[in-house]
């Protein structure tokens, strides 16, 4: 029986593994749009783990240094930073303009009642 040796590369893309489980989760079973948008976020953070840990097993297996995917997950980390304030940004425009948290159709109930017209 072969022992399996885990190494850190492999821990990285283990753990980034399961972040993106949990972010799909998030985003798949909360109506709430905050939540999702906290499981987008984490969802982000797994791939940036999983392409930093595949860079990192790349070099060391002998292949040549690249600063590449590193700039990249930096880049990734910056833009997914901006589109989240951007997000909570028009998260907030809905609920004050709706006073809802969600994108579902109001029920029918919870609709006012136009004015009557005389005629």
């Amino acid at each position: 029986m072969s022992a399996i040796a885990l190494t850190s590369a492999s821990l990285f893309g283990l753990c980034g593994a399961a972040l993106v489980g949990i972010g799909l989760f998030c985003i798949v079973t909360h109506p709430e749009l905050l939540r999702r948008l906290v499981g987008f976020n984490i969802l982000g953070a797994g791939i940036f783990l999983v392409f930093g840990a595949v860079s990192r097993r790349g070099a060391a297996m002998g292949l040549s240094g690249d600063p590449v995917p590193q700039a990249m997950v930096i880049t990734g980390i910056v833009v997914a930073f901006a589109a989240t304030a951007l997000a909570i940004a028009l998260l907030r425009r809905l609920a004050s303009l709706t006073g809802r948290d969600t994108l579902e159709a109001p029920s029918p109930e919870t609709l006012p009642t136009p004015p009557r017209s005389e005629a």
